[in-house]
């Protein structure tokens, strides 16, 4: 039991850890155009996430992927610009029944290019072979879906205070919110290691 602990808790300490902040970002773009009533969606793409975030981990510890962490590091900022600049196009507009399936595929995705970063870490706190690595791997990933609850469950309190105490439309809460997060992704992408090759 102590052992499922210790991976659980690595799997919450990978979001919820505020040096890594690239998660929760990430967590909150996705979540800032949906309320309390969109629950079930949220879950399903905070789970898809979770299952391309434990698919790229499982895939690395299997030796199928190798990962060039400097332009895994590029490309996961990338991926929360993308989503913010699709809440600025998006913001306000009743297509989200529409683009359910294309944000599903797209959070698969992300959660796969995610995955790729923490790999090769994930890779050497793990003892023994391959197939030792998967429960593991597993109680890890529940760790991560537990720990993104709980951040979505933040953003949508905060939502809710935004949009009725302080009068916010749901249209301008996700224009500020994107538009933030996009201010601090940015410089990110600008400072990474890629553009000194």
């Amino acid at each position: 039991m102590s052992e499922f602990w210790l991976y659980f808790n690595i799997g919450l300490k990978h979001v919820l850890n505020i040096n890594a902040y690239d998660h929760v970002l990430f967590l909150i773009a996705l979540s800032v155009p949906y309320t309390f009533k969109d629950w079930r969606r949220l879950l399903i793409l905070i789970s898809l996430f979770t299952i391309g975030h434990t698919l790229a981990l499982v895939l690395s510890v299997f030796g199928m992927v190798k990962v060039n962490v400097n332009l895994v590091e590029f490309i996961i900022p990338i991926t929360i610009l993308i989503v913010s600049l699709f809440n600025l196009f998006t913001a306000g507009k009743n297509n989200k029944n529409e683009s359910m399936s294309l944000i599903s595929i797209v959070t698969l995705c992300f959660g796969i290019i995610h995955g790729l970063g923490f790999s090769n870490y994930f890779k050497t706190i793990l003892p023994g072979n391959a197939t030792d690595k998967l429960i593991p791997v597993s109680e890890f990933a529940l760790g991560i879906e537990v720990a993104q609850v709980i951040v979505v469950f933040i953003v949508l309190i905060l939502s809710y205070i935004v949009q009725t105490v302080f009068r916010f439309s749901k249209r301008d809460w996700t224009l500020v919110m994107s538009a933030f997060i996009i201010g601090v992704i940015v410089p990110l992408i600008i400072q990474s290691p890629v553009w000194n090759r």
